[in-house]
């Protein structure tokens, strides 16, 4: 069944509605599938996202590799698991992409703090452009997705101080030459991000509505990490499923002292 086409007005009145506002800094994670058709396609959402955000506001995507085994080059590396909505906002003009494997891109006034160098090994610790997000007081806009494709909860464990990991390696340019840099990652399945829809909620701190025919959910990046961090604080491993369901899980609760399967 074909979708009745979205004008990039339209799309920016609903952005606008569901409260964004101009100036402000941006950090969103979209599925075109759900939010299409839109006119212009992917680069008309990127259009209309920064209509809504004025030429004061910066628009941020995440731009992460796909590849874990050839070198990231962010000139030409692309992030199709990132959806093509991020891998046509990179490419555009006057876009600034991080010099990382865990790249994000942004365009805005903010662009140049957000993406600048940030270390491989803390992917999503404060001195990351998922990090610099909350410090400017940033929003997250989930545009047909949910909380399972949001960052800004691994920020939130790293600031919970929680002490899973999982083993994690890239491939960079050391003297010209791929080289494999290995570490140790705070990771799992994340499906039970899920979770935290429901607790912003029972506190009035998510917004939803419609943005093109997705559902669109908008929440500070303060109030994600706010709830959180409570959270963790009294049960650090709530994200992780049981020891058996899901491998990724199990390896992050073996590197906890007592999590591991007995």
């Amino acid at each position: 069944m074909q979708t009745q086409t979205v004008s990039k007005r339209q799309i920016a009145d609903q952005l606008r509605a569901l409260g964004v506002q101009a100036g402000t800094v941006l950090l969103v994670h979209t599925s075109f599938r759900e939010v299409r058709s839109v006119q212009g396609g992917p680069e008309g959402l990127i259009d209309a996202l920064r209509a809504a955000l004025g030429p004061d506001g910066t628009l941020v995507m995440p731009s992460m590799i796909d590849d874990d085994d050839n070198p990231y080059d962010a000139a030409s590396t692309p992030c199709l698991d990132m959806g093509i909505v991020a891998d046509t906002f990179w490419r555009m003009p006057d876009v600034l992409r991080s010099d990382s494997p865990h790249a994000f891109a942004a365009i805005g006034p903010q662009a140049e703090h957000i993406t600048a160098d940030h270390p491989i090994d803390l992917p999503h610790g404060l001195d990351s452009p998922v990090g610099r997000v909350y410090e400017l007081d940033g929003l997250v806009l989930l545009l047909g997705v949910d909380h399972d494709a949001d960052t800004t909860i691994h920020l939130a464990e790293n600031m919970a101080g929680v002490r899973y990991r999982r083993p994690k390696y890239v491939t960079v340019l050391r003297d010209g030459e791929p080289t494999r840099f290995d570490y140790a990652e705070i990771d799992h399945c994340c499906e039970n991000f899920s979770f935290v829809g429901d607790w912003l909620n029972e506190k009035g701190l998510q917004r939803s509505g419609s943005v093109g025919h997705a559902r669109a959910l908008l929440v500070c990046s303060r109030d994600i990490v706010q709830v959180v961090t409570g959270q963790l604080a009294e049960n650090e491993t709530l994200f992780l499923h049981p020891n058996g369901v899901d491998h990724q899980c199990d390896e992050a609760h073996a590197s906890v002292p007592g999590q591991g399967p007995t």
